[in-house]
């Protein structure tokens, strides 16, 4: 299976060549959620911390717990992405939107399983949370199906260069 210049190949791919695309993607949204997550709203614009339910120090270090799981995260998969260019396997589209899953269903995990139903930490205190709340779920919401609809229309198509 050929990657050349646009042209798709005339084989279809096998079953290991999709489950591999998806994994690769989808380890890679939680990695790129969670540095996303971290640097934005913990670092930057210093919202919350991973657990906010203990002293600042016990925060920080949850913080970086939380970074190094992304950085990891993202270094397998690119180690996946790496073999599956060394195969001719790598379907861009399909990785894609293993990658929206992966960050959207991350996302959507962090807003209803650890902001509302543990408490862990909120995207921000002493405002009005239902704002931020709706736009955080529907974010996740919204990759999530743009990464299924891609994830989709890939089926069981022909791997082509960029997609």
């Amino acid at each position: 299976m050929s990657a050349t210049a646009g042209r798709p190949t005339d084989q279809t791919p096998p079953l290991a060549a999709r489950r591999r695309n998806t994994t690769s993607g989808v380890i890679g949204g939680l990695g790129l959620i969670a540095f996303i997550d971290e640097t934005v709203f913990h670092q930057l614009l210093h919202w919350h911390h991973f657990y906010d339910k203990s002293t600042d120090a016990a925060g920080l270090v949850s913080d970086g717990l939380f970074h190094a799981f992304g950085f990891f995260a993202v270094v397998a998969s690119l180690f996946l992405v790496a073999d599956l260019r060394r195969r001719g396997w790598m379907w861009w589209t399909r990785w894609i939107g293993g990658l929206l899953l992966g960050a959207g269903g991350f996302q959507l995990y962090d807003g209803l399983v650890q902001h509302k139903l543990f408490g862990l930490h909120q995207i921000r205190y002493d405002v009005d949370l239902l704002p931020y709340d709706v736009v955080w779920n529907a974010a996740a919401g919204l990759m999530i199906i743009i990464g299924a609809v891609l994830t989709a229309r890939t089926g069981r198509g022909r791997v082509a260069a960029g997609g």
